[in-house]
């Protein structure tokens, strides 16, 4: 595809949402990792002298000159915004999202695209950032929304909800809206389909990279879906093969790991998470802590990269629990190329008419 815009890119783990803006037609001319394994991976599969290795603060004075570069994109990290954690302007986690706003207010580009949790649009404690967010983003010209887009919408075999900020230079006369989204709309393939690519674990087209024992719970917590709850102990939870999965963490590696049945995806046998969960959803006792059958099994890297919607050649470097968390922090390549495709529409001149239920899925 022809190169159509350049594009920086912060805050780039292991290049997740790159890969989605370079199939649009960005050229990433310049990017940027704190974390040394996620960076190795970069460069593993990209072209040599884009990144740009340290904290983005001491990194500044190395980026492109300003006007010359028509995107910003990337994905701060969200620890900030745990739903679990205590909302605090002042927590050095939570102002990395100012860092990437103070590199949109130095570059000036067209658009900026910035990722994130939902909660940093959906929860009320964190109506402040959200406040600071759209008052930098005015003042430097733009005009932005947050919009709330779900992975499996767009082609990933994934459930995960994730807010895009996005701002375009109001010099522009752009009115971009949420019905942009919608073109890239697609079904997503089911779990099994990814997983039989590879084959059961094991392998050297499938290393098995997860060995956390699967144990039961003693007293399982019973919801309606056999994938929700716990049946097991530890937070790795079982994934519907025939659907998609649920969001990966970036805590794989160890228990949790979400759980797969070889058995049922290869060999056609019976659904064993299912007929367990019926089980006891009919007044059945739970089995013994280490009853659970030998089929069963965590994602491998390779599964977790596919999930996650990266090439399939895509190389990961260091040890694997940081290939594990680097996979699990990554924006799904191809939830990013839809946004991309969207903004390059946008930036070419494609009018969309804003449709009749597009602020279901928006904020502002």
């Amino acid at each position: 595809m022809t190169e159509k815009f350049t594009a920086v890119s912060l805050f780039t783990g292991a290049g997740g949402m790159d890969i989605g803006f370079q199939k649009a037609g960005f050229n990433i001319v310049w990017a940027n990792e704190l974390m040394p394994h996620a960076a190795a991976t970069y460069d593993l599969n990209h072209r040599e002298g884009v990144m740009h290795r340290g904290d983005i603060n001491d990194v500044f004075n190395e980026l492109p000159k300003p006007g010359t570069i028509d995107c910003v994109i990337g994905g701060p990290p969200c620890q900030g915004f745990s739903v679990a954690g205590k909302m605090d302007l002042d927590d050095e986690r939570s102002k990395l999202v100012f860092s990437y706003m103070d590199v949109v207010e130095y570059l000036k580009p067209s658009v900026f695209v910035m990722e994130n949790v939902k909660a940093l649009a959906s929860l009320a404690k964190f109506s402040a950032i959200r406040d600071e967010l759209m008052r930098r983003a005015q003042v430097a010209g733009y005009c932005a929304s947050l919009y709330l887009l779900n992975a499996k919408d767009f082609g990933v075999p994934q459930s995960r909800e994730r807010v895009f900020f996005v701002g375009f230079r109001k010099s522009m006369g752009i009115v971009f809206n949420a019905a942009y989204f919608e073109k890239y709309k697609k079904d997503p393939l089911s779990v099994r389909e990814i997983l039989t690519h590879f084959g059961p674990a094991g392998t050297e087209k499938n290393p098995l990279t997860c060995k956390a024992k699967i144990t039961l719970a003693e007293n399982p917590v019973m919801r309606k879906s056999p994938y929700a709850g716990m049946l097991f102990n530890g937070l790795g939870r079982p994934i519907n093969t025939d659907g998609v999965s649920c969001t990966l963490p970036a805590s794989m590696g160890g228990n949790k790991t979400p759980i797969i049945d070889e058995a049922h995806v290869f060999e056609g046998k019976e659904n064993w998470v299912e007929n367990y969960h019926s089980s006891l959803r009919n007044g059945g006792l739970p089995l013994g802590m280490n009853d659970a059958p030998s089929s069963l099994r965590r994602i491998t890297v390779k599964e977790a990269a596919a999930i996650q919607t990266f090439p399939l050649d895509y190389k990961f470097s260091g040890p694997i629990s940081s290939q594990y968390t680097q996979i699990g922090n990554a924006v799904p390549s191809d939830l990013a190329k839809a946004v991309a495709f969207s903004v390059s529409d946008a930036l070419s001149g494609v009018v969309v008419p804003k449709g009749e239920k597009q602020g279901e899925i928006e904020f502002s």
